[in-house]
Formats: structure tokens, sequence, C-alpha cells
């Protein structure tokens, strides 16, 4: 079945070693000229090769969320089993949304990734759509909440940036302003990670490939806590408990949080315009990602049982860390709270490289603020771009905004993941003789798991969530006027290598 995954089936758009390049046109030819002046311009590099990319999913993937969720879900679902069956199910549908975006993303190996596929299948208004509220909420809040999380662990070993401490309450009318050191922390956190990917995305892939083995070391010594000291025998049987009342809801409930925690796995696609051999890189990249992921959050998950009794694991929220203390004492604990902070950096970086891509990207079709568009002349990297995430987020994180935006657009974004699957459906129809270099696995069986699973989340948000959805459409209308006027005075840009984008 990996094989299979990962083949290319019709291998178009692949130089087969052993073939000649086309001849270079004779110096002061048109095509000669055009050439020099794009190599002379600023462009993005493809300088992520396959194991760099991987760890990009990898890195993207993995936050703070194993750390936490499962507690949460045992609250709903305690049973040991469906527990492990929930994990493994939100695994099938990112692989799922992963291939499906493999697809488009080898169709259009340019920066930008899902707002690329949505413009080019539904238009330039929806592609814009969902940049604005990508941007605005889901990768500034995104990066802001998980910075804030990052410095709760750090105030583990340095009590004196912790949560309570007040570093200043500025009174604005019938508001205070307060900041507290903890919000500082974060904002350095994103400072720091914002320079790396000033430097380019050798830089910014390299520092996120370093974190990313770091954290994956430290999620692993859990298993290996669990196998040397187990405290808990968990109860595999029954399957359902006879104080699970409906089996079917609680199922879908912990879906929810696994299907969340497994968010990021398309961040790679928003840096698809710097991978080495798109073709190839993006569709292995996502699929061993993904399935890593996977089997690491499963081994954590038996890790969680073997070291908790389920009316001890229902409800705990700092599941990791209680499951280490329980396992080896204080010093594992310790060594849970480094790799948390490992972990949410290491998120970060992944996020801020390839979210700034995205604001490039709409900048290049002339869909944002232009200067989003600019690629340094030394770093290659869109640095404008970079600059302008980072503060977005870090004004997020000292305002403690993040929160209410995350609640407010939940159902935006879902609603989002619904029609980047429909993208692959319509670009099958409308363009059908497109090269694809990678054709998705078992289609249309694959991309239909993903819209029905999107679909679902995207009921069950509404239901249980209406007020906040509602308020998410409305956010999401309010993108409609800011549409019209950035194509209003759009102006064409280029990313070094031809048009940007038409539309």
């Amino acid at each position: 079945m990996v094989a299979a995954i990962l083949a290319h089936p019709d291998g178009r758009g692949q130089r087969r070693r052993g073939t000649s390049r086309p001849a270079a046109p004779r110096a002061g030819t048109r095509a000669a000229r055009i050439i020099a002046r794009r190599m002379a311009t600023p462009h993005l590099d493809r300088a992520i090769g396959p194991a760099a990319a991987t760890l990009l999913v990898i890195g993207g993937i993995i936050g703070s969320g194993i750390f936490l969720t499962t507690g949460v879900m045992a609250a709903t679902l305690p049973s040991p089993t469906l527990l492990i069956a929930a994990w493994i199910a939100g695994g099938v549908f990112a692989l799922a949304g992963a291939l499906t975006y493999a697809e488009l993303g080898t169709m259009f190996p340019e920066s930008g990734g899902v707002y690329v596929f949505l413009h080019e299948a539904f238009g330039p208004l929806a592609g814009f759509l969902y940049g604005w509220v990508t941007v605005l909420v889901v990768l500034g809040g995104g990066i802001a909440a998980v910075a804030v999380g990052c410095a709760d662990y750090v105030s583990y070993f340095v009590p004196a940036v912790g949560p309570d401490r007040i570093v200043f309450a500025l009174p604005l009318g019938a508001f205070t302003w307060t900041v507290r050191a903890h919000q500082l922390v974060a904002v350095a956190t994103i400072a720091g990670l914002a320079a790396v990917n000033y430097r380019g995305v050798r830089a910014g892939s390299g520092v996120n490939g370093v974190l990313t083995v770091a954290k994956i070391a430290g999620l692993v010594l859990l298993p290996v806590f669990a196998i040397v000291a187990a405290t808990a025998t968990p109860a595999w049987t029954p399957v359902l408990p006879p104080d699970l009342g409906s089996p079917v809801a609680a199922f879908g409930v912990a879906l929810i949080a696994v299907l969340w925690t497994t968010e990021g796995y398309y961040f790679l696609t928003y840096a698809a315009g710097e991978l080495r051999d798109p073709g190839r890189t993006m569709p292995r990249a996502l699929a061993l990602g993904l399935l890593a992921v996977v089997a690491i959050y499963v081994a954590v998950n038996l890790a969680y049982l073997y070291a908790l009794p389920m009316d001890e694991l229902r409800g705990a929220s700092r599941v990791a860390e209680r499951a280490a203390m329980a396992l080896v004492g204080p010093a594992g604990a310790t060594v849970i709270a480094l790799t948390v902070v490992v972990s949410t950096l290491g998120a970060n970086a992944a996020v801020i490289l390839g979210g700034s891509r995205v604001m490039y990207a709409m900048a290049a079709r002339g869909r944002f603020f232009r200067a989003m568009a600019a690629v340094h002349p030394r770093y290659h990297s869109p640095h404008v771009a970079v600059i302008a995430l980072a503060a977005w987020a870090s004004i997020l994180a000292l305002t403690g905004t993040y929160e209410q935006l995350f609640t407010y657009v939940v159902f935006a974004s879902v609603l989002f993941s619904v029609l980047g699957g429909l993208a692959l459906f319509r670009l099958r129809a409308t363009r059908p003789g497109a090269p694809r270099p990678y054709r998705v696995w078992a289609y249309p069986v694959v991309p239909v798991v993903f819209v029905a699973g999107a679909l679902y989340l995207v009921v069950n948000t509404l239901i249980e969530r209406p007020v906040e959805s509602l308020a998410g459409v409305a956010f999401l209308v309010l993108g409609i006027p800011a549409y019209a006027g950035f194509s209003a005075g759009r102006v064409s840009a280029t990313d070094g290598r031809g048009p940007a984008g038409s539309g």
C-alpha cells in the first residue's frame, strides 16, 4: 500500500536520468535576455530536499496537542480500545487529506499551497477568503497560542517568567491592557524563529529539522518508560464500558480532538515553490511524515494507558507530564516539560516558514499588500512576509485575543478543508490534460474520505457551536470588501521565474 501511495503513475514532469537538457539559448537572443533578467531578480530557492520536507510535515503537525488532549478525550470516551481506534481513524483521515493535497501540490508546485489550489479551482475570491482567514487568524492566532504555551512550560524551569508575574498594566478607558512575563517570552520565541526564517529557507528548514528530531526523541521516551516501568494495565475489554452512554457520539467528540491534533500536514504545500523535485518530494514527504506521526501518536497513547489507570487519565490536562511522573518520577516530568518546549518551538518554526509563503503567494497574485511579494536579494526569502506574520502573531500574543479569534473561525477553517478536497474533483473535471506528476492513490476513494471527514467536522461544529460558527462566517464575509479593495488596485508581480499567477 505504501509503495502504491508513493508511486508516480504517469511520471509526467520528471526528467529521467541520462536524458539531455535543452540547449541553452544563444547569447544576445531575446530568450537569453529574459533568462538573464530573471536570474538577476531575487527569487525563492528550491532548497528543501526529501528529508527536510518530511521533517517539515512532522514538525508542522506535532505541537502541544499530543501532550494534552488524551485526558480530555478519555473523559468523553473512557475506553482504551476506542481511544486508540480514534487516534488511528484520525490518522487515516489526515493521510487522506495529505494525499489529496499531494496531487494538487504537484500540479501547482508553487508557493501558497491550499490558497493556490482554491484560487485555481474556484476563482480568486475563494482563494483570497482562504488566505484572509488563514493568515489573520488560523496562522497568526496559532503561532501566538503555541508561543504562549511554550512560554508556560519555560516557566517550569524559570519561575520568574511565569504567567503569574505582571510586567505592566495599562488602563485604556474601560479596558486594562495587562502584559505578563510569559507573554514577553512568547514574543521573544516568535522573533527568534522569524529571524531564522528571514535568513532563508535553508536556515528555516534546518532549524525545523533539528527541533523535530529533538521532539521525536523526547516523545519516544514515553513508550520506553512504559515498557520499563508500566504502572497500570489497560482494560481492553469490554470495548464498550457499561457507563458509556452513546458510543457513536462519544467517539465523534474524541475524533474531533484527534483531527485538530493532526492539523498542519498541509504546511508543506505552502512551501511547494521551494521543494526540490516537487513531483517526487511532496507526495513522499506527506505520506511518510503522516505515517510517522500516526505511529508516534499511537505509541505515546499506549504509554499513557500503561502509566495511568482510566480513572486518573480521565480529564487530566497535562497528561504527558502526569504519565511521566507516574512512570519514572520527577525526572520524567522534567524531560516531558523540556520536550514540550522543543515541540512547540518546532511547530512554530514550521508555521512561520509555511505561513509567510501564503502571504507571499497572495501578494504575488496581486491580492494582498504588494510588499509581501518581495524576496530578499541575499537570503532569497519572502522577508517582508516573514516579518509581517511574526509581528501580527506577536500582537495577538501580547493582547491575548487569539483565543477568541480561534473560537470564531473554527467553522470557516473546517469549511475550507471541504473546499480543498472538492478542488481535486473540480480540477480533474476542468483540466483533465494538465500535468500531474502524482495522482492520488485509490482515486476517488481517498479524496472522498477526506471530504466526508471534513463535512462531518463542519456539521458537528455547526451543531455544537452555532454562535461561534456564525461569527466565523461573519468574519469570512468581512473578507469580501477587503478582496474588492485589493483587486481594485491589483498589480501583477513575479517570483523570479515568470508571472506569479493569473486570475
